[in-house]
């Protein structure tokens, strides 16, 4: 199984980030406490499962076309690059843009388990704890299931985006507990949220679909925890306080936005790397695509109380501000409702395969 290297060498298997000293926080007052943040702990206890059973690793992939999406639906689609690309060419661009991709998913996911076990240890409510506790294996879970499909289905694992690469060393870097929430819970994991959510409507291969749409179950809870947590403290933070993590977020979404674009891909495949990100910064497809993975952070920033005229300046310069109306508990009760239907799907398939099994024994 390839691994591919930023520096061209042997890959490096651990990565440490310095930071200021964190502070752990016990809590001795063991009752009570918000009542939502314990709903939210009981359902992310009923809620897990075991990727062992829930996903078909059976399933085939097909190298060309890992997800099963129409050319159109390809970043390089309509350059004169992807023009002159022969089937072969574009099968394995598809191939590339998709290990790329479930990469950067993997590698997030790892940041967002070493973040919900930061969390655990430096948020000051118990009540927070306890969930956050269950996000540390929901995470786990994660790890597993992106890694494993890159092994397994894919064979290649691209390194982190520098950019994603950024974002995590400003969650772990600083030891401030919100920041953290802020970096992972809103805008990480909002981000994610919106690109599976692509993935599990318009992916036509079964695993990649499947996998995506049970993790974007637990990833609503993760940001609905986020959300319940700073819109209790962001009300309490000086203006100061406030306006500080604003121009964070402000930051973070620009640079979401502008270098989280697969240059690496281009890289690996030997194409003009300039000419594909000009096609990527005029492509219509491209600007909706971009545009849509804003749809989960946009609402969540404003229901905590980030809405000051910077952040709303940012999101009006980037064309998402019509994002800020929309429901992020509806959002959350939706992607929950589609992994429900697609396990009752599993369930009478195994059941209407055991039939057939045991009536085929029967027989002999």
């Amino acid at each position: 199984m390839k691994t591919l290297s930023s520096t061209g060498s042997l890959d490096e298997s651990r990565w440490s980030i310095p930071s200021a000293e964190v502070t752990s926080v016990f809590q001795w007052k063991y009752d009570g406490g918000r009542s939502r943040l314990l709903s939210l702990y009981e359902k992310g206890k009923t809620k897990q499962w075991d990727a062992n059973t829930r996903l078909d690793w059976s399933l085939q992939v097909n190298p060309e076309n890992p997800l099963g999406f129409p050319d159109f639906y390809v970043v390089l689609h309509g350059s004169d690059i992807w023009e002159r690309m022969d089937a072969k060419e574009r099968g394995e661009a598809r191939f590339h843009l998709d290990a790329w991709r479930f990469s950067q998913f993997l590698h997030g996911e790892q940041g967002a388990l070493v973040c919900a076990s930061r969390v655990v240890q430096t948020v000051p409510d118990l009540d927070a704890k306890f969930y956050a506790a269950t996000q540390v294996f929901d995470e786990a879970r994660h790890v597993e299931v992106f890694s494993r499909y890159l092994r397994e289905k894919l064979g290649l694992i691209y390194p982190i985006n520098p950019s994603l690469k950024t974002l995590l060393e400003q969650a772990l870097g600083d030891s401030r507990w919100d920041l953290t929430y802020l970096a992972m819970q809103v805008l990480i994991e909002g981000l994610a949220l919106a690109a599976f959510g692509l993935i599990r409507d318009f992916a036509t291969e079964p695993l990649g679909r499947s996998l995506t749409a049970y993790v974007m179950q637990d990833e609503a809870r993760h940001v609905a925890f986020g959300r319940l947590a700073l819109k209790d403290l962001y009300p309490q933070l000086t203006e100061q306080e406030r306006d500080e993590r604003e121009q964070f977020a402000v930051e973070a979404c620009y640079l979401m936005r502008d270098r989280f674009l697969g240059q690496e891909v281009f890289e690996e495949l030997g194409l003009d790397v300039a000419a594909c990100i000009e096609h990527m910064r005029t492509s219509e497809l491209m600007r909706e695509y971009q545009k849509m993975l804003f749809s989960r952070i946009v609402p969540t920033l404003k229901d905590i109380g980030l809405w000051g005229p910077r952040l709303r300046g940012a999101f009006a310069d980037m064309g998402v501000l019509e994002f800020a109306e929309l429901d992020t508990e509806a959002q959350g009760r939706a992607d929950e409702d589609v992994a429900h239907e697609l396990e009752q799907l599993r369930e009478t398939r195994d059941t209407y395969v055991k039939g057939v099994t045991s009536e085929l024994e029967a027989t002999h």
